[in-house]
């Protein structure tokens, strides 16, 4: 890790830095997990950020208070093993941290004598809940529909190609193909687990219209081109996902660049974790995540996520069928979409929508 240049988190629109820490003399200006399902036992984050901006009240008697609204499934990642998080947070930081009762919702209040502590017994909890949402499986994601009639009647004439010229080849079944109905771009995935997320969430899609829409496409309609395959391994007879290329018709990056930039303006609110500097532009076709057995169970039901994905030999498609032509179409709309549930038409259930110029 590079100490000039580290690692940075953003937490509710504001920046942590990510020092490595060698020594256990750290305790007053830097935080350790207690839990190592949390946070690495060689990693340490300081209590340093940018813009600290922690609305602090002050009580009758000459307390400092404090609030952290979170979902309640992460209460028992402040509260901790038989209570030692909690209780181990109020003492570094000589604070009392009244927790909701089980089953119950509700902000974290944070009392305290002194308001360095309040700020680093929240700013402390933000990052434990940081961690904790890191490693829970994502339940929304912004997608760009491309279920539209080209490129889905494109989509289908593939499908039909490949079975066809591909039968009996190791690993190829039509149940890895995508649902037609469900075709999207993924720009980047979220965790939303209650209602006031869900909410935050759809409001600043809306926020976008200005900020990244208007900026990034000039009132322009979003052309696009799906054609070409690619797959996502070194290895193209042990592939689990293969993809088709999109690119803007008239070759701007208009595209990619509201793709990033949309990535961006969710990152800074805390919703989103940044994974990679560009967004990656594919359009899934095939995945072995989708294969179900002859019982009809899919590979990505609860009871088989601990069995290995059959992988598929490409090696024929991707010479046969590497320069496919899917379609042209316009992009209309951006979704916020929910991962397990489905409209009735057919895609993914709508949380929220912003409409792009046509």
């Amino acid at each position: 890790m590079d100490v000039l240049r580290p690692p940075v988190v953003w937490i509710d629109g504001r920046c942590y830095r990510k020092y490595p820490v060698t020594g256990s003399n750290q305790k007053e200006q830097c935080y350790r997990s207690e839990e190592n399902s949390h946070q690495s036992q060689n990693v340490v984050w300081t209590e340093e950020s940018f813009d600290v901006d922690v609305p602090i009240e002050e009580t009758d008697d000459g307390q400092f208070k404090a609030t952290l609204a979170i979902p309640s499934v992460f209460f028992k990642v402040i509260i901790g093993t038989k209570g030692l998080t909690k209780k181990r947070l109020e003492n570094e930081t000589t604070t009392k941290i009244i927790v909701p009762k089980q089953g119950m919702e509700g902000d974290i209040i944070i009392y305290g004598p002194q308001k360095c502590g309040v700020i680093s017994a929240r700013t402390r909890m933000e990052l434990l809940v940081d961690s904790a949402r890191k490693k829970t499986p994502f339940t929304h994601f912004l997608s760009l529909p491309l279920n539209q009639g080209p490129i889905q009647n494109g989509f289908l004439d593939f499908r039909d190609d490949v079975l066809r010229q591909c039968d009996g080849m190791r690993g190829i079944d039509a149940s890895i193909f995508q649902n037609p109905q469900k075709l999207h771009l993924t720009i980047g995935t979220l965790v939303l687990l209650d209602k006031q997320e869900r909410k935050l969430a759809g409001e600043i899609l809306k926020q976008c219209e200005k900020e990244v829409v208007e900026p990034c496409l000039e009132g322009q309609p979003l052309d696009v081109t799906v054609e070409g395959i690619e797959y996502m391994n070194d290895d193209p007879a042990e592939v689990d996902v293969l993809y088709a290329q999109i690119q803007t018709t008239n070759h701007s990056n208009r595209l990619q660049r509201l793709a990033n930039s949309l990535v961006d303006k969710y990152t800074s609110s805390g919703l989103m974790n940044k994974q990679f500097d560009s967004v990656k532009l594919h359009l899934t076709l095939m995945n072995t995540k989708f294969r179900t057995d002859i019982s009809g169970e899919s590979q990505n039901s609860p009871q088989r996520r601990r069995k290995p994905r059959e992988t598929f030999d490409a090696s024929y498609i991707l010479q046969t069928f590497k320069n496919y032509h899917f379609g042209h179409t316009t992009i209309s709309e951006v979704h916020l979409s929910q991962l397990h549930a489905t409209d009735k038409d057919g895609y993914y259930a709508c949380s929220a929508k912003l409409e792009l110029p046509k």
